[in-house]
């Protein structure tokens, strides 16, 4: 399968345990979400597979990955160095707070930039072309303009868009997303819904969508996850889980929804 296996994850810290078995399919092509509470171990999955657990966090299982070009049995078996060559490269992640994962001294273009050189080794003008064109394919007003400004100068709708060009500058197969529409209104949010599902569709992307909201999960997701104190407790297809979920929590997200549009109809993924 071309994306991620993850297969019996477990994270320990502290002498507690936050993730116990943890069992994912994250295949190309589509948006897998992976709900629940704060506190289910959601977003702890997603930096347990991208090598970013907390300092001391004991981790077991495994996560494959297979690009059709590149296939690594098990993420967790490697190496500090082997593992930062694939990050940014082959795996990327969307963080919830782009305030927070972009640095602002530097300003967009920079940032951009030296993500494509490191990873592509691209010269300064090659990078900087490729970084304008990649600015105006998730529709950042004025590319040019924008690659000489710093993040305080962009909304937080704005920001999350970039935060996603940074991701997929070096065209990686696989796109982790830890709650990216959080802290947006809910009309911003819909855009960035829908570019999310624009490069899963166009990139070919193997995406795994975290968030507490099965809302977002509606109108971008192909499959659902949820999680309920580090397990997965039912996993099904967006219209099963939202229509007919099987589990007592599962439904409690479900009917805690201001309402739940019939999937497929288009609402909510304007």
């Amino acid at each position: 399968m071309s994306g991620l296996d993850i297969r019996g994850l477990t994270l320990e810290l502290g002498g507690r345990r936050i993730l116990d078995g943890v069992d994912v399919e994250v295949p190309a092509g589509q948006v897998t979400g992976l709900a629940g509470e704060s506190g289910s171990g959601k977003t702890m999955t997603g930096l347990a597979v991208i090598g970013l657990a907390p300092a001391g966090a004991k981790v077991s299982g495994t996560v494959a990955y297979d690009d059709g070009e590149v296939r690594v049995p098990d993420l967790l078996a490697l190496r500090p160095g082997a593992m930062n060559r694939l990050r940014g490269r082959r795996i990327a992640m969307v963080f919830q707070d782009p305030t927070a994962s972009l640095q602002p001294m530097l300003s967009v273009g920079t940032q951009l930039t030296d993500h494509m050189r490191h990873h592509l080794h691209l010269s300064r003008s090659a990078a900087r072309t490729r970084a304008a064109e990649l600015l105006e394919r998730v529709r950042v007003p004025s590319p040019e303009a924008a690659l000489k400004r710093y993040p305080h100068q962009f909304s937080g709708g704005q920001l999350q868009r970039i935060a996603f060009a940074i991701a997929i500058a070096c065209e990686p197969k696989v796109l982790i997303a830890d709650e990216p529409t959080t802290a947006l209104d809910v009309t911003v949010q819909a855009g960035v819904l829908r570019l999310l599902r624009e490069l899963t569709d166009d990139l070919g992307l193997a995406v795994l969508l975290v968030t507490h909201d099965l809302g977002v999960m509606s109108a971008v997701a192909d499959t659902v996850a949820v999680m309920r104190n580090g397990s997965v407790v039912e996993h099904g297809s967006r219209f099963q889980i939202i229509t007919d979920p099987q589990t007592a929590y599962a439904k409690e997200l479900v009917e805690s929804l201001p309402h739940t549009p019939p999937p497929g109809t288009g609402e909510g993924e304007a």
